[in-house]
């Protein structure tokens, strides 16, 4: 990891302005969620925080653990989600 500056070194001009510029045209793309993409998925996914109704939470947990317990797919949280939000990112022609 490089050494961290001050912040007074922050703010002198840069020693290499060639390989600054370079670095914040990188962060840019023709497409703007390509970045986020980018920087917000790895192999095993993303990850996304949001807030829903208690009774959704436990019924969506409860749900879970039964198709678990009988062997139905899908029977994870996350599955159970991808299943339900798929088809309105398809309805409303975010997903093709």
């Amino acid at each position: 990891m490089a050494e961290r500056r001050t912040l007074i070194d922050g703010m002198s001009p840069p020693s290499n302005p060639a390989a600054e510029q370079q670095f914040l045209s990188g962060a840019k793309s023709s497409n703007g969620y390509d970045a986020l993409r980018k920087a917000t998925t790895d192999a095993s996914g993303a990850s996304l925080s949001t807030r829903i109704r208690p009774e959704f939470v436990s019924l969506l947990k409860r749900a879970s653990l039964e198709r678990k317990l009988n062997g139905i797919e899908p029977n994870t949280l996350r599955d159970i989600l991808e299943d339900a939000i798929e088809p309105w990112l398809r309805a409303h022609g975010y997903l093709v």
